[in-house]
C-alpha cells in the first residue's frame, strides 16, 4: 500500500481492516501495520505505533468496532454488555489521553442509543468511527486557520516553536500545533519552525521534523535544552504545542517538557499558545492536579536505539506528561475559535457527547 509521503494519514481504514503507520519506525523506515482484531489495536496504542491524542481517539473508535465485529452474540443486551468491555480494554492502555476516552464513549452511546439488531448496530458503529476520522481532520484544519489568525501580525515572517509531534501524524492528517504551522506556511507567514528534539522518545526529531522535511517547511532540530537560549538570541516569535488532556480551568497535560517550555515562555515575554480539539477538554476535571500522569518504561531514559547510554545501578522516573498550569498559557486554540483558559468553559456546550 503506497500513500504519498506528503500527504500523512496515520490511520486508514481500508476494506475490513485498519492500517496503522508504525511510528516507531520513523523517521528512518516508513512501515504500514495491519490491525483486523482489537487486541492488536489495544497492543498498537500501548506500544506507540499510533500516538498522540486525537490519532488515538481516531484509533480507539475502530478498535471499537473491531472489537464489535468480534462479539459473536445476536443478543442485543449481552453485546451492549461485551462492547463495554471492549471498551475498558482500550481505555487501559494510555490513561492520560482524554481523546481515547471520549471516542470509546461516543462509540458506546452510538451503540446504546441505535435502535435495530446487532448487525445494524456494528454497522453504526463503524459509520461512526469513520465520522470521528473526518471530524478530525476537519477540525484541525479549522485550528490551523484559527491559531494564524491569533499569532502576532510582526514580523510579517514568524519564527515558531514546538515541542513533541502534534502534527498529521498525531491527528487524522493535518495536525493541531503543526497544523497551525501548516496554515502559517501557506500564508506564507513562516519564516521557520525551531523543533524540539522531546526527550525522551524523541518525537520531535523523529515525527515532526520528518513531517515537515515531507512538505519541505523550513525547519531547525534543536535539543530541548536549546529552547531557552534561542528565546535569550531572539530566535523565537511564539510557542504553539498540542495536548493530550486539558482541564475545565486550562491547565493542560502534554509531553513532559511542555511545562518547562511554558516557563521559559514567560521569562521571555513570548505568547505560548496550546492548539487542540475541544474533544481534548475533560470539563469532568476541575484542574491539572486531578490529570493522571502516565509512567512508563524507564528503558525510555537509559537507552537510545540500542546503545545504553547510563551506568547500572541508577533509579529511574519516566513520566511521559507534565502539567502546564492555565496562567502560563496565552491562549487555547480550538475549532471554534482561541480563547483564554479561564474562558474555556464557555465552550463546554459545543463538546460533542
Amino acid at each position: 500500500m503506497n500513500l504519498p509521503t506528503s500527504q500523512v494519514y496515520p490511520v486508514i481504514w481500508q476494506d475490513d481492516h485498519v492500517w496503522l503507520i508504525d511510528q516507531n519506525r520513523l523517521p528512518t523506515e516508513y512501515d504500514l501495520v495491519q490491525i483486523s482484531r482489537c487486541d492488536d489495536m489495544a497492543i498498537a496504542i500501548k506500544t506507540m505505533i499510533v500516538r498522540g491524542a486525537p490519532a488515538i481517539g481516531v484509533a480507539a473508535a475502530y478498535g471499537m468496532y473491531l472489537g464489535a465485529r468480534e462479539i459473536e452474540t445476536g443478543d442485543r443486551d449481552q453485546f451492549l454488555r461485551e462492547l463495554e468491555s471492549v471498551a475498558t480494554k482500550l481505555r487501559a492502555t494510555r490513561p492520560t489521553a482524554v481523546n481515547l476516552f471520549w471516542a470509546t464513549e461516543r462509540m458506546l452511546k452510538v451503540a446504546r442509543q441505535t435502535i435495530g439488531p446487532v448487525d445494524y448496530l456494528k454497522t453504526a458503529l463503524l459509520q461512526t468511527a469513520q465520522a470521528i476520522q473526518t471530524e478530525d481532520l476537519e477540525t484541525c484544519r479549522a485550528i490551523g486557520d484559527h491559531g494564524l489568525a491569533a499569532l502576532p501580525t510582526t514580523p510579517h515572517k514568524l519564527r515558531l516553536l514546538t515541542h513533541c509531534n502534534a502534527g498529521a501524524l498525531a491527528t487524522a492528517g493535518y495536525g493541531t500545533a503543526l497544523g497551525v504551522v501548516r496554515s502559517v506556511w501557506r500564508e506564507d507567514r513562516l519564516e521557520r519552525l525551531y523543533a524540539d528534539e522531546t526527550r525522551p522518545r524523541l518525537q520531535g526529531a523523529r515525527l515532526t521534523a520528518w513531517e515537515c522535511v515531507q512538505e519541505g517547511i523550513p525547519t531547525t532540530l534543536i535539543t530541548d535544552s536549546m529552547a531557552a537560549h534561542c528565546m535569550q538570541r531572539g530566535l523565537v516569535d511564539a510557542v504553539v504545542v498540542g495536548a493530550d488532556r486539558i482541564t475545565a480551568n486550562g491547565d493542560t497535560a502534554n509531553k513532559i517538557g511542555t511545562y518547562s517550555l511554558a516557563l521559559v515562555s514567560r521569562a521571555h515575554n513570548i505568547p505560548f499558545y496550546v492548539a487542540a480539539p475541544l474533544s481534548t477538554v475533560d470539563f469532568s476535571l476541575s484542574d491539572g492536579s486531578k490529570i493522571p500522569i502516565e509512567e512508563r518504561d524507564p528503558i525510555e531514559v537509559y537507552q537510545i536505539g540500542e546503545t545504553i547510554i547510563a551506568p547500572e545501578g541508577l533509579d529511574y522516573y519516566n513520566p511521559s506528561f507534565d502539567v502546564t498550569p492555565a496562567e502560563l498559557i496565552t491562549g487555547i486554540i480550538t475549532e471554534y475559535g482561541v480563547v483564554k483558559p479561564a474562558d474555556l468553559v464557555g465552550l463546554q456546550a459545543k463538546q460533542v457527547s
